[in-house]
């Protein structure tokens, strides 16, 4: 073989490389530009949204003769109309944030007997099933909890009433299935899934040798989930509560048919009634007028502010954990 093959061979090996390389680089440049391009994509929606809730908001608040803030009457259609949020406020966060706490420590148990306690098999089966909870429809999780949650509620509000009454939240003159507690159920019932899912995956992703190391120290199986997993765990364990409160809050048609919608606030959660932001715009939107529309445009945009923060929130307890691990 001459030199001079020798020299073309070579020629044509970097020119091989110079072409996987350009290739790598436009490759790097495309998923660069397309990668920001959906990011910007996804703040410009937000916007439009936010945009489109204040334009339609603002004719209804003008005209508003009550304090928007501090106002529990809900007469936007009145030749003087008279509407605000405070109910509609203490209801969806009163409802989310109890749904809240009963659903993670149940969600949390069954991820850790999931990822940690079950037979494979057997986790694999009952995993699938925990996801499929969350395909269930928000018509059905309605549905069930109207023709049989409710009434079962109903005895359970008679016993926690007759024999914890003196503790403010069992108290009152009146009980009831649909009340808060009812629909805070309800809603536990359907984020506890997601709660549960995303709890899981975190778990499953503990390192072995911080498993094996507590192992091999003589930890239970305890120690090891109370030393190793959960420390790890934290962040995501928050992540996937506060992606649960989000659909919480927002949840439409389960607590619009479980809820008996009354005013005023009240934090006996026994007694029939309350109300919250997306029940009320569900049950209202058909027959409001221009002014009723606006007006729940508005009480939207409110829900939409308070999601934004709750994200916020747990994007910053997500960060505070990292950087203290």
């Amino acid at each position: 073989m001459t030199s001079e093959t020798l020299e073309q061979g070579a020629t044509g090996a970097q020119r091989g490389r110079g072409r996987r390389i350009s290739t790598g680089r436009l490759g790097d440049r495309l998923f660069g530009i397309s990668a920001r391009g959906s990011g910007i994509l996804l703040l410009l929606i937000i916007a439009a949204i936010a945009v489109f809730l204040i334009a339609k908001a603002v004719p209804a608040l003008k005209a508003d003769k009550a304090n928007f803030l501090t106002s529990q009457e809900w007469s936007p259609d009145a030749a003087q109309p008279r509407f605000g949020i405070l109910q509609l406020t203490w209801g969806t966060l009163l409802s989310s944030f109890m749904a809240l706490i009963l659903a993670t420590p149940v969600a949390i148990g069954i991820a850790l007997f999931i990822a940690f306690y079950s037979p494979r098999r057997l986790a694999s089966g009952l995993g699938y099933v925990v996801d499929l909870l969350a395909a269930v429809p928000s018509v059905v999780y309605g549905l069930w909890g109207l023709q049989f949650f409710v009434p079962k509620m109903a005895h359970v509000a008679n016993f926690l009433h007759d024999h914890f009454g003196w503790i403010p939240l069992f108290g009152g003159d009146s009980v009831g299935g649909q009340s808060i507690l009812t629909a805070a159920v309800v809603l536990a019932i359907m984020i506890l899934p997601i709660i549960s899912s995303i709890s899981r995956e975190v778990f499953l992703q503990v390192p072995r040798a911080n498993v094996e190391a507590a192992l091999a120290l003589g930890a239970t199986r305890w120690e090891v989930i109370r030393m190793a997993v959960l420390p790890f765990g934290r962040s995501g364990m928050v992540s996937a509560a506060m992606l649960g409160l989000g659909r919480a809050l927002g949840e439409t048609i389960a607590v619009a048919m479980v809820l008996s919608t009354a005013a005023g606030i009240s934090l006996r959660i026994l007694k029939p009634g309350g109300n919250t932001f997306a029940a009320n715009i569900a049950n209202t939107f058909g027959m409001a007028g221009n002014m009723g529309r606006g007006a729940l445009i508005a009480s939207g945009l409110v829900l939409f502010v308070i999601t934004l923060v709750v994200n916020m929130l747990a994007r910053a307890i997500v960060a505070r954990r990292k950087e203290f691990s």
